[in-house]
């Protein structure tokens, strides 16, 4: 159906695959592309009806609430093994370099930048070096590939989508204060930069707001420092700080007690955004609380018992 179009430019592209150049030849055609069918004759990508959704993302996680579905999960899962695959050869690497450049490197193994001569690479580096960016390829293609399959899964919850604003490149910056822990040990400067480059979180929230507006609707960004969803709570009104490693909420209403994973609770407030995208409804949040805890349950029972690894931000 693509083709029938009239075709209005030609881009030759060269990607590198397995150490060789490949070439391809792009058509740019005029017109709407088609819409993709299913076999039961459902549009794929269309988005809910009378629905709001709420996002909270993270560096590595996504928790989404709606009155259908609540799911915590891992942005792009499948990259985990090519990373670890990439370290070691990074590893192998270092030490193919350091072999052949032993004057480029101090006695404590920091780079010598006083030497000015020109870097020596061996055949087995080089070698290296080109897996290596085999593997990088291979990544970012996964990574955008499951970014654009859960991007179409959130996008039949609903037809509202909320999230909140990050300061994106304000956690990547290295710490610039020494500080110290609580047993009197030195904390880490690195922040989350690496999280951010493997899982791109952005590009996620980029590919979901544009499928939003192919469907004549957008991303509503809420404000995160006069929202504080992660502070709120809704049945006390009143906002708590919490330390990052605190990832449960505990609630205590007409003498039962129970806990909310933090992350899903924040998405849930999220979910029930005013008009004004400034503040949380209170009174919506109570309307949907039960529906939520039934749907927030189900997913915990669910991660319970699931034999994947956990990232240790969702508390598990």
């Amino acid at each position: 159906m693509a083709i029938q179009d009239k075709v209005k430019y030609c881009r030759i592209k060269r990607e590198m695959i397995k150490g060789k150049y490949h070439y391809y030849i792009q058509l740019i055609m005029e017109g709407v592309p088609p819409l993709k069918v299913t076999k039961q004759g459902e549009i794929k990508g269309n988005i809910g009806t009378d629905a709001s959704v709420g996002i909270d993302i993270g560096t590595q996680t996504i928790a989404f609430s709606s009155q259908y579905q609540v799911k915590l999960l891992e942005l792009a899962p499948n990259i985990n093994k090519i990373d670890r695959e990439v370290k070691l050869l990074q590893r192998k690497m270092d030490r193919s370099r350091r072999v052949t450049n032993p004057d480029k490197f101090n006695d404590n193994g920091t780079i010598n930048t006083k030497n000015k001569d020109k870097w020596v690479y061996s055949n087995h580096y080089i070698k290296v070096k080109n897996i290596r960016k085999e593997l990088f390829r291979k990544q970012s293609a996964l990574r955008k590939q499951s970014h654009n399959i859960l991007a179409n899964e959130i996008l039949n919850l609903g037809d509202k989508f909320y999230v909140e604003t990050m300061n994106y490149s304000g956690l990547q910056k290295r710490a610039k204060k020494t500080t110290k822990n609580k047993d009197g040990k030195f904390n880490k400067k690195k922040r989350f930069g690496k999280s951010l480059a493997n899982k791109a979180p952005v590009m996620f929230l980029t590919i979901l707001d544009n499928k939003l507006k192919w469907n004549g609707t957008q991303l509503f960004k809420i404000d995160t420092y006069s929202v504080k969803a992660s502070q709120y709570n809704h049945i006390t009104n009143k906002y708590i700080k919490k330390d990052l490693g605190e990832r449960w909420n505990y609630f205590n209403v007409d003498g039962e007690e129970f806990k909310i994973q933090r992350d899903l609770y924040s998405s849930f407030l999220i979910m029930n955004m005013n008009k004004n995208l400034n503040t949380i409804n209170r009174d919506l949040c109570f309307s949907e609380f039960d529906n939520f805890k039934i749907l927030h349950d189900i997913e915990i029972s669910r991660l319970l018992s699931s034999e994947d690894k956990k990232i240790s931000s969702m508390g598990m």
